[in-house]
C-alpha cells in the first residue's frame, strides 16, 4: 500500500487515538512517509524503533501485529504444551512499556496462552532467568535498552530463555508476513483464554541467589566504596539489593533511581558513553569512591569506571572490562582446578582479540559469533546438550558479560558482583587499581587498543546508503590501510574468506552484512550496518608493543577508510 494511502487509513480509523493523529498530521511529509514507508524488522536484538504512529513506529497496533504472530508461532512450535507453560513478559522504564506489556499479555491470553508478567519492570537477565525457572514456552521483553528515550523495543525467548536465532526467527517473520496490515488486523479470541499470572518477590529472591553464585572470593574483606546508578532503568531495586547483601559500602546515585521514561537526570543511558557517568563521578569524588558502576535500562549491559592509580577516575570500555574479567575469572578458576579440558571462552567478531590471548593462556579455548548476544546464548544451549565444550565465560564488546549459564543473555547483575569483587580483590591482595593490572596484560600480550566509530544515517535513504558503503567494499576491497597491507577479508553475507585472489568458504555462520579486513600487523576492522539503530558502524582493533603507535592506529586507518569509500 502507498504511503499516502496508508496515513489515510491511520487518520480514518475509529482504533486510532487522537493522539496519534495529531503526531501524523503534525508530520512533515518526510516525517510521515518514514512513518508508513515500511514495517518495523527484527534485527540483532528484535524489533526496535521510535515510539508514535505508523507502521514502522512503535505503537500499540505494531505490539498487536507481533504478538498475534509469536502466539501463532508459540503454538505451531510447542503446541497444547506449550499454552500451558505459557510466556513471560517484562518491561523497562521507557514509554508504554507497561501498555504494551499488557497488550501482548491479552493477545496471548486471547490465543489460549498462559502469560506471566512482573508486578513493574525487570532487569532482561530475570526474564531470560524467568522462561527458565517457570519452564515456560517463551519470553518477551519490552526495551529498547540504551536507545534515547524516543525509542522502545520488543525481545523474544525461546523455551530456554535464549533470544530468537535466524533459523528460529525465521518462522516466526514468515507467520507475521501473512498477518496484513496491522491496523485492520483482527482475530477471534479462543473460548478457553489463557490465564495472566503476576509474579513478584518469589522470581527475584530465586534469579540474585543465582547471581551470588558466581562470586569466586566471596569471603574476601570488603575495602571498596562502589557508586552504583541504574540509569533510570530497571536494575535500581535488585542492583541496590546485591551490593547491599554483599556488603560493600555503596552510594547510590538517587535521582538516576527513579523510573523515568525522560531520562531527566542523565545525559544518556548508554554506559558506552562518557556523559552516563557525569553524576556518578560526582558522587564518587565526594564519597571518595573506587569503583563506580552503571547498568543501562534494561540492566543488561554494565559499564565502569574507577579510581585509578594516579587519583583519577577512569572509564574503561567493554573491552577493556572484558579483558581484566577474563584474566580474573579464569585465573582464579584455574587455581582452584576449576577449568576443563573443553572449557571455551565465547565473544563476537567484532569483539577485542586479548581476550582470547589471555583464555589461551589458561588453557581455554575461544568461539567467535556474530554481533548479538543470542548466538552466545544459542552455544551456551548447545554445551548443555551436546557436551561438547564446557562453557566459562561470554561476552561481547558492547559492555555485556555472562559468567554461568543459569540464563542466556548477558548480565549486569553478574556483571555488578564479579566487577565489584575483582576491584575489591586487587586492591586488597595486590594493593593495585584496575589500570596497573591491565597494563600488566598490556605489556604480557601487547596494546590492544579498540575504538568504534558510528555514523547516522536516517529514514530511506539513510538505509540505502548504509547498503552501497557495504556493496563499495565487496566490489572494490580495499588492499591497504594508513599504509598497513591487508591480509585477508571475511565476508559474511556471501560467507567467503578471502585470501589474495584465493576464495575459501566461511564455515560455523549464518548470513549477515558484515565485513572484516585483517591487517598484516595484526590489527584488524570491520563494518556493519547496526541491527537497532539507524547507523553504521566501524569497528577497529589497533595491535601494537608500543602504546603511543597502537593509539593512534585507530584514527589513522578510520580517516583512510573514509576517504577510501568517499564520506
Amino acid at each position: 500500500m502507498d504511503y499516502k494511502k496508508k496515513v489515510e487509513a491511520w487518520l480514518a480509523s475509529d482504533e486510532v487515538s487522537k493522539e496519534l493523529k495529531s503526531e501524523i498530521r503534525a508530520a512533515s511529509d518526510k516525517e510521515q512517509y518514514d512513518m508508513f514507508y515500511t514495517e518495523l524488522a527484527f534485527g540483532t536484538g528484535g524489533m526496535r524503533g521510535v515510539l508514535g504512529p505508523g507502521s514502522n513506529r512503535m505503537n500499540i497496533f505494531t505490539i498487536k501485529k507481533v504478538t498475534v504472530g509469536f502466539a501463532k508461532f508459540i503454538i505451531k512450535t510447542y503446541g497444547e504444551e506449550g499454552k500451558k507453560k505459557g510466556v513471560v513478559i517484562s518491561h523497562d522504564n521507557r514509554h508504554f512499556s507497561r501498555e504494551f506489556t499488557l497488550e501482548a499479555s491479552k493477545v496471548l491470553n486471547d490465543f489460549g496462552i498462559n502469560t506471566f508478567i512482573f508486578d513493574a519492570l525487570r532487569p532482561t537477565p530475570e526474564l531470560s532467568y524467568a522462561v527458565r525457572y517457570l519452564g515456560a514456552a517463551g519470553g518477551i521483553m519490552i526495551t529498547a535498552s540504551h536507545n534515547p528515550k524516543e525509542y522502545n523495543g520488543y525481545k523474544v525467548y525461546d523455551h530456554t530463555g535464549c533470544q530468537l536465532v535466524p533459523d528460529q526467527i525465521q518462522p516466526l517473520l514468515d507467520i507475521i508476513d501473512t498477518l496484513g496490515d496491522e491496523l485492520t488486523l483482527t482475530y477471534k479470541p479462543v473460548a478457553d483464554l489463557g490465564k495472566q499470572v503476576t509474579l513478584g518477590k518469589e522470581v527475584d529472591d530465586a534469579f540474585l541467589k543465582k547471581v551470588h553464585s558466581v562470586s569466586i572470593n566471596k569471603d574476601d574483606k570488603k575495602v571498596i566504596k562502589v557508586v552504583f546508578t541504574p540509569q533510570h532503568g530497571t536494575s535500581s531495586v535488585l542492583g541496590r539489593r546485591l551490593l547491599e547483601e554483599l556488603g560493600y559500602e555503596f552510594y547510590p546515585v538517587l535521582e538516576q533511581c527513579t523510573p523515568d521514561p525522560d531520562f531527566s537526570n542523565t545525559k544518556s543511558p548508554n554506559p558506552e558513553m562518557p556523559e552516563a557517568y557525569e553524576k556518578a563521578i560526582e558522587l564518587a569524588k565526594a564519597k571518595k569512591a573506587d569503583l563506580i558502576v552503571t547498568t543501562d535500562p534494561d540492566a543488561d549491559r554494565v559499564g565502569i569506571a574507577f579510581l585509578d592509580s594516579k587519583g583519577e577516575y577512569q572509564l574503561y570500555t567493554g573491552n577493556q572490562t572484558g579483558a581484566l574479567l577474563i584474566d580474573y575469572v579464569l585465573g582464579e578458576r584455574a587455581k582452584r582446578g576449576l577449568l576443563k579440558p573443553n572449557s571455551v571462552l565465547c565473544d563476537t567478531i567484532v569483539t577485542s582479540t586479548l581476550g582470547e590471548k589471555i583464555a589461551a593462556h589458561y588453557g581455554c579455548s575461544s568461539r567467535s559469533f556474530l554481533t548479538g548476544f543470542k548466538y552466545i546464548g544459542e552455544a551456551m544451549n548447545k554445551a548443555d546438550t551436546t557436551h561438547e565444550f564446557t562453557f566459562e565465560f561470554g561476552y561481547e564488546e558492547s559492555y555485556g558479560y555472562i559468567f554461568a549459564p543459569f540464563c542466556r543473555d548477558k548480565d549486569s547483575l553478574e556483571s555488578l558482583l564479579v566487577i565489584a569483587e575483582m576491584t575489591n580483590h586487587y586492591l586488597l591482595k595486590e594493593n593495585k587499581r584496575l589500570d596497573q593490572k591491565l597494563e600488566e596484560l598490556y605489556l604480557q600480550y601487547g596494546y590492544h587498543i579498540n575504538k568504534l566509530y558510528n555514523m547516522y544515517f536516517k529514514g530511506a535513504e539513510g538505509a540505502q546508503t548504509m547498503k552501497k558503503i557495504l556493496n563499495d567494499l565487496r566490489t572494490k576491497p580495499f588492499t591497504s590501510l594508513a599504509g598497513v597491507k591487508v591480509c585477508k577479508y571475511e565476508d559474511y553475507l556471501k560467507k567467503e574468506i578471502h585470501i589474495g585472489d584465493k576464495i575459501e568458504p566461511l564455515i560455523g555462520f549464518p548470513e549477515s552484512d558484515v565485513l572484516r579486513f585483517f591487517l598484516e600487523d595484526g590489527s584488524w576492522l570491520a563494518v556493519r550496518p547496526s541491527g537497532t539503530e539507524p547507523k553504521c558502524k566501524f569497528y577497529y582493533e589497533a595491535v601494537d608493543s608500543f602504546r603511543e603507535k597502537a593509539e593512534n592506529k585507530p584514527d589513522n586507518f578510520h580517516k583512510d577508510l573514509l576517504k577510501y569509500i568517499g564520506l
